[in-house]
């Protein structure tokens, strides 16, 4: 269901001014027409309270002058002005700027301006002194310790003289700006910032020149040194965890060390430090491979930089003290030749029967597994057959399998380390049939992935970091045949070695497949030099979840120290519109033999319109970390939405992901709450595996918790239909009408 708000106004003659109280009700508006009437002023926020207009259409109104301030904050792909004969003069410039580059429209119309009697075409008017401001900062970047003081300086030069200012919309440090100076055609501005905060590295100061012509700015990053900090180091949980998690912050960024037993530990394959970086943060594990009791003792962390030196200890007890028949401990490492030791000659009997009866048990498991296989017998979940899963604690993956009619074909295809990284954007549990068009041949046709050259894409801003690398506001040329430029996202590959340039090119062909309305558009892939970049469309609101969150009943904004509400609340018939476009996706990705693993809130974007679409950039194991939980070191499971045959046994189906759908529809009607959010990991896991279920929803209506219940039905084959579902949706939708002006 796609709706567009529009007012079309015409002929009123008594239409002489456009004020932004004129216009304040209409905050979800998309398209504006006011043609042919008597219109001269459009105040200077006449459309600030209307973000999502993308079209205006102001022709043939006696218009003398137009500000390009009215339209600063639109991201317009229209503006129609035929017919409207401006005054010639510098209030006007931007418009002809704007022409020659060929925004909004303006290229294609005819448009003109009088100069005293004569009427000219806008592109031949000149006018003396009349351009862009041109703007220069002090530095490119600064580096300065916490507690200090520094200042900037800024430059704007122009005719007419612009204004100049220092944005600091999120600054820790107290700030103020001195010193505004005006020379000829130069006016400059200082800012000072005192006692600087350790959370304002990587800061972006940003300076803006604007006058009637436009605007241009230029931005200095401000790099915060400071001593290192400890904020987190947890205890390992018996018999669930094999690591111990840390999290520490510093820049220049600390060396790691770690003691057991007041012994420096040298780092090796049974123990191993895994970490990620993010600004000046440092989040990681000390990871063990089959700890024992001998792991067991205080494990201090000591992180050190330039600055300074910080250490915290944490007790990890992994398993209780087994002792062997001489009462010595027995050590959980095997020993290398280099060390010189050997087993006792008394012990090689009871090893070679434990070796035994270890393989013994192997080929017993193998036999039972191949008759699995064969036979397709029900497991106690009752899905049929053999299923993908993900094996053991650590991240390896079995092999990717083509479904056709019930037979399980092994295909040779490398599947990198991150293959069992669980989101669409990764190799999907079950296999596209696209890709095995000849029957049992695995050789995968070539998929016609669009390639983007460089010089298309200029970044904007940042909007995300994950382990892969980061996501960026970009904007792209020669993308669309109706479009000079687009809006797009960027997902950069951090490291393109060999295999993750192979997971890059398979994921580029998957993605290439999935063409709905409600998935996430993938546009192409920037392979010409690194970093390697994937495109896909901007999606202007963020992630379902923060959405939901922002427009709950809790959601509060502070002006001037005051709190006000926020974004306006979300009614029933917008949860059920959102939660119909996601069983829409949903229903598209299972006709393709797609298995998501990971559809939560957070991994859903919204749009303009309240259009909603299924797409993971694989940044929300970073940005929502606390949804998941860590497997082995790599692995992060997303349980509280994951049914018991997935969290068990790691087997997922398009049923498992109806179970997902269910918690998704729990997360709407509770404005974004985390499922369980008053449980820790290891709680969730047991009420979810023992039969327990997420209550109802305050407001939820009795026929959607129904929904709900039978998605999460404990036997897959029992749960509903991901079909049916979007259906009843649909049906409980269309009593009542949506009123999209919620986005305002």
């Amino acid at each position: 269901m796609k709706m567009k708000c529009l007012l079309h106004i015409e002929n009123w003659t008594g239409l002489q001014t456009l004020r932004d109280v004129d216009m304040e009700l209409y905050t979800g508006l998309q398209r504006l027409t006011i043609m042919n009437c008597n219109l001269r002023v459009i105040q200077a926020r006449a459309f600030a309270q209307n973000p999502h207009l993308r079209y205006i259409n102001l022709s043939k109104n006696p218009l003398a002058t137009l500000s390009w301030q009215l339209f600063q904050h639109l991201q317009l792909s229209e503006l129609r002005l035929d017919g409207v004969v401006f005054d010639c003069g510098c209030d006007i410039r931007w418009i002809q700027l704007w022409q020659q580059r060929g925004e909004a429209g303006l290229h294609t119309q005819q448009l003109y301006c009088k100069n005293g009697a004569s009427k000219i075409r806008l592109h031949n008017m000149y006018i003396h002194n009349c351009d862009l401001p041109e703007i220069s900062v002090s530095h490119s970047s600064v580096l300065v310790m916490e507690g200090d003081n520094v200042t900037v300086s800024c430059n704007g030069s122009g005719s007419p003289l612009p204004e100049v200012d220092w944005t600091v919309g999120g600054l820790h440090s107290i700030n103020t700006h001195l010193s505004n100076v005006y020379w000829p055609n130069i006016h400059s501005i200082n800012l000072t910032l005192f006692n600087i905060s350790r959370d304002d590295n990587n800061f972006q100061l940003t300076c803006i020149a604007e006058n009637v012509v436009g605007m241009t700015n230029s931005s200095i990053q401000l790099n915060v040194q400071f001593p290192p900090v400890i904020l987190r180091l947890a205890e390992p949980e018996q018999r669930h965890d094999t690591c111990i998690e840390f999290t520490v912050r510093g820049y220049p960024h600390p060396k790691l060390r770690w003691f057991h037993k007041q012994k420096e530990i040298i780092l090796n394959e049974y123990i191993r430090t895994e970490m990620d970086f993010y600004q000046d943060y440092l989040e990681g594990c000390l990871t063990f491979q089959n700890p024992t009791h001998i792991n067991n003792g205080n494990y201090t962390l000591e992180a050190s930089n330039p600055l300074g030196t910080v250490t915290k200890t944490v007790y990890g007890h992994f398993l209780d003290i087994l002792d062997d028949d001489d009462g010595e401990q027995v050590s959980p490492f095997p020993s290398s030749p280099s060390d010189g030791a050997g087993r006792p000659e008394e012990d090689t009997f009871g090893v070679s029967i434990a070796v035994g009866l270890a393989g013994f048990a192997c080929v017993l498991l193998l036999v039972l597994f191949v008759l699995i296989n064969k036979y397709g017998r029900r497991s106690k979940f009752g899905m049929k057959g053999p299923v993908a899963v993900i094996s053991g604690e650590e991240d390896s993956a079995s092999p990717l399998h083509h479904v056709n009619h019930g037979i399980i074909t092994p295909c040779t295809l490398d599947a990198g380390p991150d293959a069992v990284v669980i989101g669409m954007t990764r190799i999907p549990v079950v296999e596209n049939p696209q890709y095995f068009r000849h029957g049992h041949n695995c050789n995968k046709p070539a998929t016609l992935v669009q390639h983007i050259k460089r010089r298309d894409i200029i970044l904007k801003r940042e909007l995300g970091e994950g382990a892969f690398g980061k996501v960026f506001l970009a904007e792209c040329y020669n993308l669309s045949p109706t479009k000079d430029k687009m809006l797009v996202a960027v997902k950069t590959l951090k490291d393109p070695n060999l295999s993750a340039r192979k997971d890059f090119q398979r994921e580029a062909e998957l993605l290439t497949n999935l063409q709905h309305d409600h998935i996430v558009k993938f546009y192409g892939v920037c392979v010409d030099g690194d970093p390697l970049i994937m495109v896909f469309e901007y999606m202007k609101h963020g992630d379902l979840n923060k959405f939901l969150r922002a427009h709950g009943p809790d959601a509060m904004i502070l002006v001037d120290g005051q709190p006000l509400q926020s974004n306006g609340e979300l009614g029933l018939s917008q949860m059920l519109h959102i939660a119909t476009q996601i069983a829409s996706g949903m229903v598209y990705l299972a006709s393709q033999h797609f298995v998501h693993r990971d559809l939560a809130t957070r991994n859903c974007l919204v749009g303009n319109g309240l259009l909603v679409k299924i797409g993971d950039f694989g940044m929300s194991r970073d940005i929502y970390s606390s949804d998941y939980y860590r497997v082995g070191g790599h692995t992060m499971l997303p349980i509280r939405w994951m049914p018991p045959e997935s969290i068990m046994y790691r087997k997922f189906s398009t049923e498992s992901d109806v179970w997902s759908f269910g918690v998704i529809l729990w997360e709407i009607f509770t404005y974004g709450k985390q499922p369980w959010f008053q449980l820790g990991n290891n709680e969730v896991i047991e009420c979810i595996t023992q039969g327990r279920v997420l209550e109802r929803p305050r407001i939820c209506p009795k026929e959607v918790y129904d929904i709900m219940l039978g998605c999460w039905q404990r036997e897959p084959q029992q749960r509903l239909n991901i079909k049916d579902i979007q259906k009843v949706l649909f049906a409980m939708g269309k009593a009542t009408p949506v009123y999209l002006d919620i986005l305002g």
